[in-house]
């Protein structure tokens, strides 16, 4: 029989922490959340870049947005904010910063199973 789960990211199951930001993560159900909060200087191709080892993002994201402002290029040259209140589905490849200078804050619940996690045989930001 399944059991009802209450987590927190109070107490996450892990935290990947890089420049200028760190990552929360919480294993609810075998469905990994990650919560991410990224200060004013992140941005994906400095911070984490030399993590995954890949030329954008390649991590799909769905994500819930908190606080702050997230621009976001895709590799085809277009660009994109997302603010705090909006849901966005990004696709793999990509490069994001944070904009101004609150944190951006963000709940995504599909992308950050390996994103910015260090390995030794090499990083992965896809699922």
């Amino acid at each position: 029989m399944d059991k009802a789960e209450v987590k927190s990211f109070g107490l996450p199951d892990e935290v990947r922490e890089f420049p200028h930001g760190r990552l929360e993560l919480l294993d609810v159900g075998g469905a990994i959340v990650g919560r991410a909060v990224l200060e004013p200087g992140w941005r994906w191709s400095t911070s984490v870049q030399p993590i995954a080892g890949t030329k954008s993002c390649e991590a799909p994201h769905f994500q819930y947005h908190v606080s702050g402002v997230l621009r976001v290029k895709m590799d085809d040259g277009s660009e994109f904010d997302c603010k705090p209140g909006e849901l966005s589905r990004i696709p793999p490849g990509h490069d994001a910063w944070v904009v101004g200078d609150e944190s951006v804050v963000i709940v995504d619940f599909q992308g950050m199973v390996n994103w910015a996690k260090h390995t030794d045989i090499g990083c992965n930001d896809s699922p």
